[in-house]
């Protein structure tokens, strides 16, 4: 998670015009923007540097910056974060379509961890079959709203330390899969994917329960903001 000083940084480049174009920039009239020091500008500078959020460039005419394609998305983030603090503009449920597909087996593994288990039985409700099922996103409406799905309030997985290893964190939505089975979204589990994948986890083998083949769509139905299912 971005630090809200850095994010707001981002924010005042924006304003500046740093979005769409290289634009000039001076530490002292970004220091004033933010209220900070000279020097503590130009650190936030370097630091969204190394973490991929703008490229910086120093020239004769002084430094140039650009928020890059990353940076745009953490603004958008940001942006649908707090709007979902609004009811009205907060949706109930957001629906994706995949095409399920073959993974590298790291759902099993992961979800057969008792750290993770326990808790996705305490918070969600159901104890999930060591597995997840894989989906491909492919139409720009499916990744868009992938994409915007970190922003929505969710059911949080904590990570956790065993003699051998440290878990990451991870976040849960509750979903209905093809209108039948009742599961879960789950994300950031320290998986290979990116944001194209979606992962689905369920008390029950849903490649046998759904009859599903790699190369087949499965519509997933995602429950968001205060919405809950009751487990089954």
């Amino acid at each position: 998670m971005l630090k809200p000083i850095l994010w707001f940084t981002v924010y005042r480049l924006a304003e500046m015009g740093a979005q769409s174009r290289l634009v000039k920039i001076s530490t002292k009239d970004l220091a004033e923007r933010l209220s900070v020091s000279q020097q503590t500008a130009s650190r936030h500078l370097i630091e969204l540097e190394k973490l991929g959020l703008i490229e910086r460039q120093i020239t004769a005419r002084g430094e140039l910056v650009r928020i890059t394609g990353r940076g745009s998305e953490e603004i958008r983030r940001i942006y649908l974060s707090l709007h979902s603090l609004s009811e009205a503009g907060a949706p109930t449920v957001i629906s994706i379509e995949g095409v399920v597909f073959t993974g590298l087996g790291e759902g099993a593994y992961y979800i057969s961890q008792k750290g993770y288990r326990k808790q996705i039985v305490d918070k969600l409700g159901f104890d999930p079959y060591p597995g997840t099922l894989n989906l491909k996103l492919t139409s720009n409406i499916d990744l868009r709203t992938r994409g915007e799905l970190d922003a929505y309030p969710a059911i949080e997985i904590k990570g956790f330390k065993d003699r051998l290893r440290t878990f990451g964190p991870a976040k849960c939505y509750r979903a209905i899969i093809n209108d039948e089975v009742k599961g879960a979204v789950i994300t950031a589990m320290r998986s290979h994917y990116d944001t194209s994948i979606i992962e689905v986890i369920a008390p029950t083998y849903l490649r046998n329960r759904l009859k599903l083949r790699d190369g087949d769509k499965v519509k997933v139905k995602i429950f968001i903001s205060s919405s809950r299912l009751s487990s089954s």
